[in-house]
């Protein structure tokens, strides 16, 4: 499978995501919550590289990649530990569409550090995004 068909179910897995983790987090603290699905994913992870055997060059990995990857996991702890409370107060139909502005962000941020090109149809696409939010929170 290619990058588009791996980015299409990770967007279903992040739609389940949202449902069942509002169902989940009901009558108990957002960062508990959190926690309990973090740890899921950390055993779930680490035991993915370990059956396919990529967990060998763990030792070996440059400096600069451990500080990005470091970098990376404390900011999704962040946006989940926002996420999670942001589920605990409002609802999925208002908290889902906000949370996919990170498309946004992170396209801007792609084209001011990562040097990605700005093309019409990126930013249309940005705009597009943002008018969508905007619409979805006026229901």
């Amino acid at each position: 499978m290619n990058w588009a068909g791996w980015a299409l179910l990770s967007a279903c897995f992040a739609a389940l995501t949202a449902i069942l983790a509002k169902i989940g987090i009901q009558g108990i603290p957002s960062n508990l919550a959190m926690a309990v699905r973090t740890t899921v994913v950390l055993v779930a992870a680490w035991a993915l590289v370990l059956a396919r055997g990529e967990a060998k060059g763990l030792m070996e990995l440059p400096q600069k990649t451990v500080l990005f990857l470091v970098l990376s996991g404390l900011a999704t702890g962040a946006s989940w530990m926002c996420y999670f409370k942001a589920l605990a107060l409002g609802p999925v139909s208002k908290v889902a569409p906000i949370d996919k502005l990170s498309f946004v962000l992170a396209a801007v941020l792609a084209v001011v550090f990562l040097r990605e090109k700005l093309t019409w149809p990126l930013a249309a696409g940005c705009g597009l995004i943002v008018a969508g939010v905007l619409l979805t929170l006026k229901g």
